[in-house]
C-alpha cells in the first residue's frame, strides 16, 4: 500500500518484557516498521497493546529488550482521546506544543503558525476552518488536526507516527477521511503503527499484521494473506469450530422468575437494548470497546443517566433510578475502576467493607460500633481470602487482587437480589480471578441474578449461562450452549460471524 523508501527499519523493538507485580503484560514482544510500511497490532482486550504503546512511548519503563529507532527518527503517537483543548482553535492547538513564549514577534508567530496549520491540513483532502475552536469540528477533521499537530515541526520525512484506537470516536464515513491522511504519510515515506481491535479496518489498511495475544507475539504476516477467520483465529487461539462447556454445569431452573426485566435501555453508548435475567442467572454483557458493553451495568443500576421504556426490579417498576434507590432495591454493582468509583483508597479495608451498611453497625445512641464494624470485615476478609486479612491496613496497600476481592466482599455482604459487575477481574492475578468466579458462582447458587459485562471472552465463558453481544450500541445477538465459544463471541462483537 504505502511507498517503500529505503532499506532498513524505522523503529525496532525486540524482546520487549513488562510485568505489574505477578501479571506479565508483555512477554518478548517485537515490533519493526520499515519505511512507507504501516503495520497493524490488533488484539483482543487484554492482549497487550495498550502496553507496548506505552512503552514505546515512554510511559512505563520496559523490564527487558531494546528499541531502536534509525538516524534522525522521531516518533510521535496519536491517542484515542487525541489529546486536544476544544476551546481552541486547530493553529492554536497546533502551536501548543512549541512553547516558544509571548513578546514582540508573538502576532507574527501566530500568523506563520496559522499558515503552517492550512498547509498541512489542505495535504489530507478538503480544508477546513482553522480558525474555529476544535469542539465545533466533526470527529474526523478533529482526527486529522492531531495528525497535523504529530507532523508538525518534523524534520525527516521518514518519521513513525503510532495510532492508538484512533478510530474509536470516528463515524464510518469519517474513518476513510483518516485513512487517506494515513496513506498519505505512508507514501511520503513515514512509517505507521496501526493498533486496533476493528479487524475490518486493519485489513482495509494495513500492510502487515503483528498480533498480539495474551501478551505475546503470535503472528506477524502480510495482511494479503490473513482474512477475517485467520485474524479471528489468531487473536483468539481458538478455531472456528472450536467449542466450551463454560458454566454449563450448573443447572437452572427454567421455570425461575425473572428477577430483572430490562426494555428499551438507552443512554451513552446504548442506543435500545431488551433482556431479562432469570433467578440464579448469569448474563454477560460482551463486545469490543464502544459498542454499549461498557455501559450497561452503570445505566441499569442509575450511576449515569439513562432512559428505559421499562425496567422491572423483583416484580415491581423501577423507574426513577438512581444508586442509592437501586442498594435500596437489593442491587449492587461493581464498577471497572475500582480506585476512582469502587473505593476509597485511603480508607482501611474495614472501613472499605462495611461503607454501605454503617447503619446495620450502629449502637444504641446512632454511633457506629467500630468493635461490630471490625468483627463484619474480619469475617468478609477472611470468606474472600484477603491476605494479609488485616482490616485496619489502608485498602490502597493491598494488591489489585486483593482491592477487588474486598470490593466484591462488600458487594456481595447482604445477598443482593441483582449483582451488577463491569469488568469484574481487570487488573488482577490468576489467583484472585479464581477466588472472584467463585464467589460469583456462589452468589448465583443462592438465587443473585448476575449481569457481568467484560472484555474478556474467556471469563465470560468461565462464567455465564448466556452472553449477550453488543455492536453500535445495540444487542447484536445472544449466545447460550453449544454456540457460545470463544470464536463466535468475538466474531459477532467485530460483526464477522
Amino acid at each position: 500500500m504505502g511507498a517503500r523508501v529505503g532499506t532498513g527499519p524505522l523503529l525496532r523493538a525486540t524482546g520487549i518484557v513488562k510485568a505489574f507485580s505477578n501479571l506479565v503484560a508483555l512477554d518478548s514482544v517485537s515490533l519493526d516498521v520499515n519505511p512507507g510500511e504501516i503495520v497493524a497490532v490488533p488484539g483482543h482486550n487484554g492482549s497487550g497493546k495498550s502496553t507496548l504503546v506505552k512503552v514505546l512511548a515512554g510511559v512505563y519503563a520496559r523490564d527487558e529488550g531494546e528499541v531502536e529507532l534509525a538516524d534522525e527518527v522521531e516518533l510521535h503517537f496519536i491517542h484515542q482521546d487525541l489529546a486536544l483543548i476544544g476551546e481552541l482553535s486547530a493553529a492554536e492547538n497546533l502551536a501548543l506544543v512549541k512553547d516558544e513564549g509571548a513578546g514582540a514577534a508573538a502576532p507574527l508567530r501566530a500568523a506563520s503558525e496559522r499558515a503552517r496549520t492550512i498547509e498541512l491540513i489542505s495535504r489530507f483532502g478538503a480544508p477546513f476552518d482553522v480558525d474555529r475552536p476544535v469542539r465545533e469540528l466533526s470527529p474526523a477533521q478533529r482526527a486529522v488536526v492531531a495528525i497535523c499537530r504529530a507532523l508538525d515541526g518534523w524534520d525527516h520525512p521518514s518519521n513513525v507516527i503510532v495510532l492508538d484506537e484512533s478510530t474509536e470516536s470516528l463515524h464510518r464515513n469519517e474513518v476513510e477521511v483518516l485513512f487517506d491522511a494515513v496513506r498519505r504519510l505512508a507514501s511520503d515515506g513515514a512509517g505507521v503503527v496501526f493498533v486496533s481491535h476493528r479487524l475490518d479496518e486493519v485489513l482495509n489498511l494495513a500492510d502487515r499484521a503483528i498480533v498480539l495475544r495474551d501478551g505475546q507475539t503470535v503472528a506477524d504476516e502480510r495482511i494479503d494473506e490473513l482474512d477475517h477467520a485467520r485474524l479471528v483465529e489468531l487473536i483468539t487461539g481458538a478455531a472456528a469450530h472450536a467449542t466450551t462447556d463454560p458454566s454449563g454445569a450448573r443447572a437452572l431452573d427454567s421455570e425461575a422468575d425473572a428477577v430483572l426485566i430490562v426494555r428499551g435501555l438507552r443512554g451513552s453508548t446504548v442506543e435500545h437494548l431488551d433482556f431479562d435475567v432469570r433467578r440464579g442467572e448469569i448474563v454477560g454483557v460482551a463486545g469490543v470497546l464502544g459498542s454499549g458493553r461498557e455501559a450497561v451495568p452503570s445505566l441499569v443500576f442509575g450511576a449515569e443517566d439513562a432512559a428505559a421504556d421499562r425496567v422491572v426490579v423483583s416484580g415491581r417498576d423501577y423507574q426513577h433510578r438512581s444508586p442509592r434507590a437501586s442498594l435500596r432495591r437489593g442491587i449492587t454493582f461493581v464498577p471497572s475502576d475500582r480506585a476512582r468509583l469502587g473505593s476509597v483508597a485511603e480508607f482501611t479495608a474495614r472501613e472499605n467493607t462495611t461503607l454501605p451498611q454503617l447503619r446495620t453497625l450502629t449502637g444504641r445512641f446512632g454511633a457506629i460500633s467500630v468493635g461490630r464494624e471490625r468483627a463484619e470485615a474480619g469475617r468478609l476478609m477472611s470468606e474472600f481470602g484477603v491476605r494479609p486479612p488485616r482490616t485496619e491496613q489502608r485498602l490502597s496497600q493491598f494488591s489489585g487482587g486483593n482491592q477487588q476481592k474486598i470490593v466484591m466482599a462488600r458487594a456481595l455482604r447482604d445477598d443482593p437480589d441483582i449483582l451488577l459487575l463491569d469488568e469484574p477481574t481487570q487488573g488482577v492475578d490468576i489467583g484472585a480471578k479464581a477466588a472472584i468466579y467463585a464467589s460469583v458462582d456462589a452468589a448465583a447458587a443462592r438465587g443473585t441474578a448476575v449481569v457481568v459485562a467484560s472484555s474478556d471472552a474467556k471469563e465470560l465463558l468461565r462464567l455465564c449461562d448466556r452472553v449477550i453481544v453488543m455492536r453500535d450500541g445495540h444487542h447484536a445477538v445472544t449466545l447460550s450452549g453449544a454456540d457460545l465459544t470463544e470464536h463466535r463471541l468475538v466474531a459477532e462483537g467485530y460483526g464477522l460471524a
